[in-house]
C-alpha cells in the first residue's frame, strides 16, 4: 500500500488541478469546491444487508460522507477516531448522518470483508460499497480516509482530513467535528478545506480507459 506524505500529496494534487478542466474545483480536490451541491448516489449495498441512497438522508441537517477501506494503513489507524466522532451523532434522532464508502476492488476490500470489519469494529455508521467507483469520481475522492461535510441545503462546507495530525496522540483539531458544530449553528466552519492524507484510492485504470 502506497503511503504518502502531506507534501508529496499536495504536489500531486497540484499537478492534477493544473490539468483539470474544471477551474472551479477546490484547492486540493479536482472536482468539487466549497459551496458545491452534493453528488448523489442510489442503491449502494451496505454492510447491513440493505441498499442505501442519498434520498434516505433527506431529514438530516448535516451529512458527513467519507471514503475509507479495510486495507489502507491510514484508514485502519483512523478507525477508532472515526468511530469516536461518529458515535457522538449516532442516536436515532441525530441531525447528522455519517456515511462511509469503499470503492476499492481488491479482495481485502470486497463487501464480505467490509461486513466482517463492520461487525468487528461495531461501526456506528453505514458502510457502503460501490463496485462502479462512480461515487468516488463524482466527489473527486483521492485518498482513504477523506471527508466531505454537507449542510441542510446539501452544499459542501468542508472537505479533507478528519483532523490535524495522523498521529492520534498529537491531533488537536478535529476539522470534521468543528464543521458539524458550526453547520448545526448556522455558521461557516473556521476551516473549510485541508489536504486529505491517506492511501490513494485504488481506481481501476482500465475502466478509465473505457475497457
Amino acid at each position: 500500500m502506497l503511503r504518502i506524505t502531506p507534501t508529496l500529496f499536495a504536489l500531486a494534487v497540484a499537478l492534477v488541478l493544473l490539468t483539470a478542466a474544471d477551474s472551479s474545483a477546490g484547492k486540493y480536490n479536482p472536482t468539487l469546491s466549497i459551496g458545491d451541491a452534493s453528488p448523489t448516489w442510489t442503491k449502494l449495498p451496505g454492510t447491513d444487508g440493505k441498499e442505501h441512497s442519498f434520498a434516505d438522508l433527506q431529514d438530516k441537517k448535516v451529512i458527513v460522507l467519507f471514503f475509507t477501506c479495510n486495507s489502507c494503513e491510514y484508514a485502519i489507524d483512523y478507525e477508532d477516531r472515526i468511530i469516536a466522532t461518529a458515535s457522538k451523532y449516532s442516536g436515532e434522532d441525530s441531525q447528522v448522518a455519517f456515511v462511509g464508502v469503499n470503492v476499492n476492488l481488491i479482495a481485502a476490500d470486497n463487501l464480505d470483508a467490509m461486513k466482517a470489519k463492520a461487525e468487528q469494529k461495531k461501526f456506528p455508521f453505514v458502510y457502503l460499497f460501490d463496485k462502479s467507483q462512480q461515487i468516488a469520481k463524482d466527489f473527486g475522492g483521492s485518498t482513504t480516509p477523506e471527508f466531505f461535510v454537507f449542510d441542510q441545503d446539501r452544499k459542501l462546507v468542508y472537505m479533507g482530513s478528519l483532523d490535524d495530525n495522523t498521529d492520534a496522540k498529537k491531533a488537536k483539531v478535529n476539522f470534521v467535528e468543528e464543521a458539524i458544530t458550526a453547520t448545526l449553528a448556522g455558521k461557516a466552519p473556521a476551516t473549510t478545506e485541508t489536504v486529505p492524507i491517506g492511501c490513494l484510492i485504488r481506481y481501476d485504470r482500465r475502466r478509465n480507459r473505457g475497457q
